[in-house]
């Protein structure tokens, strides 16, 4: 990070966040000012807030899941023969479902 290129020789990807987080740093009397900054860097370098999204997502998905093969035998059918399931996010061509 020092340097400021990465493996391939640009940028990093959080290169602006750390010059954000630095020049506060450099400007303040009380490092407590610079915490949002701060919170924005590490986020980029470790995706925290992103990855319990994700978990709360497949949580919710899963509980579902469960749901409707509590209510359906039949419903279980799908995922017993390993058909990948979309969660509906993106409609692709063709496809009648809403």
């Amino acid at each position: 990070m020092a340097s400021g290129f990465s493996w391939s020789g640009g940028r990093p990807r959080c290169f602006a966040y750390w010059q954000e987080f630095q020049k506060c740093y450099a400007q303040t009397d009380s490092p407590r000012e610079c915490r949002p900054a701060a919170n924005d860097y590490l986020e980029c370098l470790h995706h925290p807030k992103e990855t319990q999204r994700a978990l709360a997502i497949e949580k919710e998905y899963l509980r579902k899941v469960d749901k409707a093969i509590k209510e359906s035998k039949k419903s279980s059918e799908p995922l017993a023969e390993g058909v990948v399931v979309g969660v509906g996010l993106i409609n692709r061509e063709g496809s009648d479902k809403s």
